[in-house]
């Protein structure tokens, strides 16, 4: 089934072209099914970029989806049209005070790693966020630094800052075939990664309530689960088109960064052919699979979720 969103956001074009069912309000309201309501608190600063990534694997699965975007109350973006903003964002205060809930919440990556946590302008308000979802939402998924930051709020498991950033497509195991969020899953998988930071896993395997999903030798941790805050962190980019990683070598070297070639990522590593996606299939199953256990677990009448 289809993902409700604006027809006027950018997204609802793109995934229209692209054959991912999507539909608008009017159409929405004729159909007698309770949707399923996620929501995107973007921290991305290219917030349409990061809208279509999600947009598309939530929207793939066959399951009515109204999509909320949420942004945090004070921090302003600066790569994305403030008309786009008002248009398609709630501050999250607004969402807060409103008293709603939600049956899914996806926290996006930041690219603050380098930052403290406490040095993050809006950390206090985002700590609110975390705690906020054990009352307001059936299942966060927490992702990259976003997975971190919940990671650090809940169990106080801090990240650490890697020698080298971690930069391409990783083979990652499958700790848990029976997990059901890994159903369809094969024995391993290629994911993207780019980050500063990782999470160890001894700090994590010490933490009874967490559990490794996915893995890797080379980048350690990946897909986590928390079952006791009703919540998955995943420290690796799935959501990534073909040619993000691209994309952010290719600014790297205009700006004169000294950066590695995505591991695993360009034909034969050389930058002047096209990339290769290798994680697409498994993208689409980690999401659907999430989007199913929500479906399957969530009170049909909202006013119960979180008691």
């Amino acid at each position: 089934m289809p993902i409700k969103i604006p027809a006027d956001l950018p997204a609802f074009d793109v995934l229209t072209r692209e054959g991912v069912m999507v539909m608008g309000e009017d159409q929405a309201s004729r159909q007698d099914i309770r949707p399923l309501r996620i929501g995107l608190l973007n921290l991305m600063p290219k917030k349409i970029q990061t809208e279509n990534q999600f947009a598309r694997l939530i929207g793939a699965t066959p399951l009515q989806i109204d999509l909320s975007l949420i942004r945090m109350s004070e921090h302003q973006t600066k790569n994305t049209a403030a008309d786009h903003m008002e248009s398609f964002y709630r501050p999250f205060s607004e969402v807060l005070a409103s008293d709603e809930k939600f049956d899914g919440l996806i926290i996006t990556g930041a690219p603050i790693e380098h930052l403290r946590f406490e040095e993050v302008s809006y950390w206090n308000e985002l700590k609110s966020v975390f705690d906020w979802t054990q009352s307001h939402v059936h299942s966060t998924f927490g992702v990259c630094w976003g997975g971190m930051a919940m990671i650090r709020h809940f169990h106080k498991i801090d990240k650490q800052m890697l020698d080298a950033k971690a930069f391409g497509c990783f083979r990652h195991k499958n700790l848990k075939s029976n997990s059901p969020y890994l159903r369809g899953f094969s024995d391993d998988c290629v994911i993207p990664v780019s980050r500063w930071t990782e999470i160890l896993q001894s700090d994590v395997k010490a933490e009874p309530a967490l559990e490794i999903l996915l893995g890797s030798d080379e980048v350690g941790p990946c897909l986590i689960e928390d079952t006791a805050h009703r919540a998955l962190y995943i420290f690796n980019h799935f959501e990534y088109d073909s040619d993000t990683l691209k994309q952010e070598y290719d600014r790297d070297i205009s700006e004169g960064r000294a950066i590695n070639v995505p591991n695993n990522y360009y034909p034969d590593d050389d930058p002047s052919m096209p990339p290769q996606n290798r994680w697409r299939s498994h993208a689409h199953l980690l999401y659907g699979n999430w989007i199913n256990e929500i479906y399957q677990s969530t009170p049909y009448d909202m006013k119960d979720i979180g008691t």
